[in-house]
């Protein structure tokens, strides 16, 4: 096997569920949609995409090699895969507070009691 392909076999083998996890993090919820909301969900992708890719090579380093060749592989799989899911999970909690705190804020505002109100 090629070398390059070895060492980022794991992230190739869930590239396509990331892309899915991805797709579903930044379409859900549809509103709000604003600069500052793709910002950080664009950040959230790319930090949640190289911690993966971090623990797939320290995994890679750091795997006994007296439990076989296929060891290493395994491990770094399953870490690359569980930092992935921890990172974007951090990202969903932080969102959601982030964005119930603003519409909590958007719901008290003066501006917002009023805005049905045609007099």
């Amino acid at each position: 096997m090629n070398p390059l392909v070895e060492l980022n076999l794991a992230l190739i083998l869930f590239l396509p569920w990331y892309a899915i996890l991805a797709v579903l993090f930044w379409l859900f919820p549809r509103q709000p949609r604003t600069f500052a909301r793709k910002a950080f969900d664009s950040a959230s992708l790319v930090l949640a995409t190289a911690l993966s890719a971090w623990s797939m090579y320290w995994s890679m380093d750091t795997a006994d090699p007296q439990h076989g060749h296929m060891w290493g592989q395994i491990l770094a799989t399953s870490l690359s895969y569980g930092v992935f899911l921890a990172a974007m999970a951090a990202a969903m909690l932080l969102r959601w507070r982030w964005l119930r705190g603003r519409t909590a804020v958007g719901a008290h505002s003066p501006q917002a009691s009023t805005e049905g109100y045609a007099p």
